[in-house]
């Protein structure tokens, strides 16, 4: 039931309220900063609906205040709406087709009671669609218990369709909690002043952007965020876009931050941040963790903002309570969990490249990886592919001719690491992987080609250099192609650098992983590895194991490695089951250790059961049912941190296919169909081949430039000889 749960997560996060501590903020008042929801949980469902509204108090707590922009029908009701056009946010225009216009006085409350609201951000899910109603805002006061924040966009608007918004606003302030009134208008707030008492209500000053002129003052925003003296002559507070505070450059970098939130505590007004969404683009700084970038404005400065206006209240919320003021380098693990690098730190810097295993030790990283590819010298070191062409300029340097087909290895063409010596993959500039370019979001550029590929042998050493570490994970893939077509055993190869490093390997684990039984076993055979060192990676998404798939596996492994989809499957953006697959209770029952992966922060990488914040999905799979042994990630920082946070026990539990009731059953396609079982005859492979002495040589072709040199050379010889013979004549 809904609202037993619901009790139980307010239970829970009053307790997370006591873990901040008012001592340690620079807040204006030295109290946390106050977290508003901007029309609820708008960033999920339809802003300013009963559900948006609703899923704030579910995930958070009475505390966070609840936004209602406030628009006026033709009769004077109050209802919170985004827009002053209904037309973006409803469906009052299939409602309504014959009007003209479709602003909030063109209807009577009566009449907009057929109304549904709609996502209005287009990139968003559609799926809650045509659910709700537009709601009085007497309705949405019953959901705030702490209070309402009040925004007037358009007074003056009200006022030419002889409606008073002013007395609108005082009216509600005399029958509810309304803690704080905002608006763009030094008009509208200047009027309100006399009325209201500070001491109940906060008059809030909101910028607009900078460039925009405030009719009043006829100033720009940017003039008037200089004149912080004005402000506070009818205003108790101000709401800027984040951008005032941290700026950010053409090409998504954080300019150092400005003094406004000093100026503005200084002459005692508090200062709140607003357009925050967990799935917009952000400053690459933030390496794509909305937590990261709430935490910018809490203590990366010499000042705290004074509160939050955000489409996703969960991660502020938790930022504050949770993550702030957090020394990682003291704090200590809350679950005995472990973080294996996804090729490194991945996110940030380019794959299996020196600066991305720094970065990835930095960061708190257990385990960190090694990819291991083969050159034609027959040389191991660390790439996340084969294909030269996926991780590295390759293609436009003179070696683009290497180009080939391999069938056994991927579908297209490309230039594989063993067309190439060692000597000549060095010569190339590493690429920063962009595995979510179709979505637009790319990986920071400025460390686009920065990095060193580092052999296996540069790669082993690491654990000496960084004492943190546990150990380190080699991946092998492709070994009966290498064996059987180039003549190269990659095994035989990862064995050799292994003794080399021997003196030095007695600190640290070593985990040897691939897709491929039959690797595996060899390493079994050929070394005295025994299971607990040997990892065995599902390659497909699946939904459940065999008993004699598992036996199988234990017969040569000790660790699985599976993906997300496999233990928590979605469409369309959203999860259908309330509970994970069997895959994790199945594999751990039997004494398997189980590795998920891959966590990134990139938004589009989570469903939306877990509002976009990756830290949610982790918290989901450590504290979950599922009972994770590790994570692999390729920003290993985020998860790192979640293991250290302050309220680690007391967060409430974030569940599975609870949206599912609140979509709109005419959008909602049926649930896909399950994923595959892992089957015995998916994880048997035959035996690797034997290592081909020679590979096999192909008869030698003479290149077409050199061909036509020797036919212009031999015409060129005849017409010598010709021309002496004429002139002996």
């Amino acid at each position: 039931m809904v609202f037993p749960r619901m009790v139980f997560l307010i239970l829970i996060n009053f307790f997370i309220l006591q873990t901040a501590s008012s001592s340690s903020w620079q807040t204006l008042h030295g109290k946390p900063p106050v977290v508003i929801a901007r029309g609820g949980f708008s960033g999920l469902l339809p802003d300013s609906s009963d559900s948006a509204y609703g899923m704030v108090n579910l995930t958070t707590s009475p505390d966070v205040r609840l936004w209602c922009d406030l628009q006026l029908t033709k009769d004077g009701v109050e209802i919170c709406f985004p827009d002053l056009n209904l037309d973006n946010g409803s469906n009052v225009k299939n409602v309504y087709p014959n009007h003209k216009e479709w602003f909030s006085v063109d209807f009577t409350w009566k009449e907009l009671s057929t109304v549904t609201l709609k996502q209005g951000v287009f990139s968003r899910l559609g799926i809650f669609d045509g659910v709700s109603a537009i709601l009085p805002i007497e309705e949405v006061a019953k959901l705030g218990t702490s209070g309402l924040w009040l925004n007037i966009q358009h007074s003056d608007f009200y006022t030419q369709h002889n409606l008073s918004m002013r007395n609108s606003v005082l009216s509600l302030s005399r029958r509810m909690k309304v803690n704080f009134i905002s608006s763009p208008e030094i008009s509208f707030l200047m009027s309100m002043k006399k009325d209201v008492k500070p001491t109940k209500t906060k008059l809030i000053f909101r910028f607009l952007n900078q460039d925009q002129i405030d009719p009043f003052t006829n100033q720009s925003y940017a003039s008037l965020a200089k004149n912080i003296s004005y402000i506070k002559t009818f205003a108790s507070g101000i709401l800027v876009p984040k951008s005032y505070i941290w700026p950010v450059s053409s090409d998504l970098y954080l300019q150092p931050h400005t003094s406004l939130v000093t100026d503005a505590h200084r002459q005692g007004l508090q200062v709140f941040a607003s357009e925050f969404a967990n799935d917009a683009v952000i400053a690459y700084n933030y390496s794509y963790d909305p937590t990261n970038e709430y935490l910018y404005f809490i203590y990366s400065g010499n000042f705290s903002v004074d509160g939050f206006l955000t489409d996703f209240p969960l991660t502020p919320y938790r930022a504050i309570k949770c993550f702030s003021h957090l020394d990682k380098k003291k704090a200590k693990k809350q679950a005995n969990v472990t973080i294996i690098s996804k090729n490194g730190a991945s996110g940030d810097f380019t794959d299996c490249t020196d600066l991305a295993y720094e970065k990835a030790v930095r960061d708190g990283v257990d385990i960190i990886d090694c990819n291991v590819q083969m050159s034609k010298d027959k040389i191991p070191f660390c790439m996340s592919s084969i294909d030269l062409m996926n991780s590295t300029n390759v293609f436009d340097t003179s070696f683009k001719n290497l180009s080939s087909t391999v069938s056994e290895i991927q579908q297209g063409s490309g230039i594989f690491t063993f067309s190439m010596t060692m000597s000549q993959i060095q010569t190339l500039k590493p690429v920063i992987s962009n595995p979510h370019r179709e979505y637009a979001l790319f990986r920071n550029p400025r460390n686009k080609n920065l990095g060193k590929f580092l052999t296996l042998s540069e790669f082993l050493s690491l654990p000496n250099s960084y004492s943190s570490l546990s150990g380190i994970l080699i991946k092998v893939e492709n070994a009966a192609y290498l064996a059987k077509d180039q003549g190269i055993s990659i095994v035989d190869a990862v064995l050799d650098e292994l003794k080399r490093a021997a003196t030095s390997q007695e600190t640290y684990t070593i985990l040897i992983q691939s897709t491929d039984k039959s690797v595996l076993m060899e390493f079994k055979e050929k070394s005295n590895m025994n299971n607990n060192e040997l990892v065995y990676a599902v390659d497909e998404d699946i939904h459940d194991v065999t008993d004699s798939a598992i036996k199988d596996i234990k017969s040569f492994a000790g660790s699985v490695v599976i993906s997300k989809k496999s233990v928590v499957p979605y469409s369309e953006g959203i999860t259908r089951l309330r509970a994970e697959t069997v895959v994790i209770p199945r594999l751990r029952s039997s004494g398997l250790r189980v590795y998920v992966e891959t966590f990134s922060n990139e938004f589009i990488t989570q469903p939306y059961d877990f509002f976009s914040d990756p830290t949610v999905e982790i918290d989901y799979f450590v504290r979950g049912d599922p009972e994770v042994d590790g994570i692999i990630t390729d920003f290993p920082e985020t998860t790192a941190r979640y293991l250290k946070n302050q309220c680690y026990s007391k967060m409430g539990q974030i569940r599975t296919g609870e949206l599912v009731p609140l979509a709109n059953p005419e959008i909602l396609s049926p649930a896909a169909a399950p994923y595959p079982p892992l089957a015995d005859s998916n994880v048997t492979e035959p035996p690797l081949p034997e290592v081909r002495s020679q590979p096999p040589a192909s008869p030698p072709t003479k290149p077409k430039s050199k061909a036509k040199a020797i036919q212009v050379s031999f015409t060129v010889r005849t017409m010598m000889v010709l021309l002496s013979f004429f002139i002996i004549v």
